[in-house]
């Protein structure tokens, strides 16, 4: 009997053990399922943080008002009234009206800026302190000192200024601009309205704007309360890090409207290291003008879409020429970074090491080439050719009308180059006139432009043209790349082909 029950127990205490080791596993399998499903969601956003109010006391003692003054002498003002003859006021009346008239007088600028190095070194934007014969930082603590002006560039407004406070500050590091996300939270102090010290919140609502403020554009976007007098302070993200410096705002009112702009601490920090050692900015050069690719352009070239930069011109001697790019290529990528539009290339070449040996991938011949590239220093001071219109007597010459494109063309001769004032090297073909409403027409060409490619290659003659035109429409292709000086300054155009 007890041996009975003793394995009727053990087959009891058996099936619960299976039952427990199934439901177990059943269990398991469900909280795996469920652990996937939780995963395949997408991750919910960061919420706001409950105060800002300890990112503000450890970063506030770090950023400072600035003030600069700049004497201002008028030339000339208006001239003293006509007093009445004999008037017991006339002499001593002119005398003073003049005198005052022509009186200096100080204009301020009132801005912001930060202080990076404890020695005193304090980032700020250029136009705050441009033309400035005195510059004056105010700390957190209400202390004022001289500054000294290290260096800057008006290219990216920024400025790097030096104080001695006679003791150890409060510096900012900097953060990787190019990590933070649109929707990442963001903190600007400053001096909005001279008011000092105000901190405001918001988010990153855009990266890589083109503003149209400089040829390295590429700022990024905030809502973030923005305002006069915040120029040059400084943008943190909630680790504390400058991620920019805030410059510019849009505002039909002079006032925050939640558009406003910072330099990208990838430039910023760059430029200022330069000005730290240099006094000056030192950029890459790369020796070519460049223009947009068009979708019209891209088609007639053979390339997929619009991207990269279309090379117009290539500098003698300079470093493009000596590495093997030529006029028509077109830049796809630059020392392993893609160049997706024409205004990211001079970015990336400027921030390219002097001296350097980068490879560079082009568009030519329907493919892509690759050539390696000698970086030169660009001449900040390089001047611009002024641009001269045509002159001289109007000439009748013999023409040929190309009506694919709607204009028509002589060879150049000696009394082409005396009406349109072109060079005696110059080749091509000119264009002496334009059907209006025609594909030519379209893309602005006008008498004086000279066709000097046509589907990159040279032409010298109306016949040419026209056979280019035949192997275009042979390949399938609506329209035809020319190459045209006007004035000396080169470029490409995509023209329409008319249809049959």
């Amino acid at each position: 009997m007890n041996s009975n029950r003793t394995n009727q127990s053990v087959a009891l205490t058996g099936w619960t053990a299976s039952r427990l080791n199934t439901t177990a596993a059943f269990l398991l399998g469900l909280l795996f399922a469920l652990t996937m499903v939780l995963g395949a969601l997408p991750a919910a956003a960061k919420s706001a943080p409950d105060s800002f109010a300890d990112l503000a006391d450890k970063l506030l003692p770090s950023v400072v008002n600035i003030s600069s003054t700049q004497v201002v002498r008028e030339d000339r003002g208006p001239q003293a009234p006509q007093l009445p003859e004999g008037s017991p006021f006339g002499d001593s009346f002119r005398e003073f009206f003049n005198r005052n008239q022509n009186a200096p007088r100080r204009a301020t600028s009132l801005g912001s800026g930060f202080i990076i190095s404890s020695d005193g070194l304090v980032v700020t934007n250029n136009h705050v302190i441009e033309g400035a014969d005195e510059i004056t930082v105010t700390l957190s603590d209400d202390s004022q000192h001289v500054a000294t002006l290290v260096g800057r560039d008006p290219k990216t407004d920024l400025a790097l200024l030096r104080i001695d406070a006679d003791r150890d500050l409060p510096a900012v590091p900097w953060g990787d601009s190019t990590k933070s996300r649109v929707g990442d939270w963001v903190v600007a102090i400053g001096n909005p309205f001279g008011l000092g010290g105000t901190v405001t919140a918001g988010i990153i609502s855009a990266r890589q704007r083109d503003i149209n403020q400089g040829p390295y554009d590429s700022f990024l976007q905030t809502d973030a309360s923005i305002n006069r007098g915040n120029s040059g302070g400084p943008m943190f993200n909630m680790d504390g890090e400058v991620i920019g410096v805030n410059t510019a705002i849009f505002s039909p009112t002079g006032g925050s409207v939640g558009v406003g702009f910072a330099v990208p601490s990838t430039i910023v920090s760059r430029v200022i290291a330069q000005l730290q050692e240099f006094g000056q900015t030192r950029r890459g050069w790369l020796g070519v003008r460049i223009q947009t690719v068009t979708d019209e352009i891209a088609e007639s070239i053979g390339l997929d879409k619009a991207r990269g930069a279309l090379v117009s011109s290539v500098t003698a001697d300079g470093p493009a020429e000596e590495g093997g790019i030529k006029a028509g290529d077109v830049v796809l990528s630059f020392d392993g970074k893609s160049v997706d539009s024409m205004r990211e290339l001079p970015r990336i070449v400027a921030e390219t090491d002097i001296g350097k040996s980068v490879p560079v991938k082009v568009w030519r011949d329907e493919r892509e080439q690759s050539v390696s590239v000698m970086i030169g220093e660009l001449d900040e001071e390089v001047p611009v050719l002024a641009s001269t219109g045509p002159r001289g007597d109007a000439v009748e010459p013999e023409e040929a009308t190309i009506d694919d494109l709607g204009v028509s063309v002589t060879s150049i001769t000696d009394d082409m180059r005396k009406q349109f004032a072109l060079p005696e090297d110059l080749r091509g073909v000119v264009i002496t006139g334009v059907e209006p409403d025609s594909a030519a027409a379209e893309k602005s060409l006008r008498p004086g432009d000279v066709i000097v490619e046509v589907s990159q290659e040279e032409v010298s003659s109306p016949g040419e043209i026209a056979e280019k035109i035949r192997e275009a429409r042979d390949a399938d292709r609506s329209s035809v790349l020319l190459k045209i000086n006007r004035n000396g300054d080169r470029r490409f155009v995509a023209v329409r082909i008319s249809k049959s």
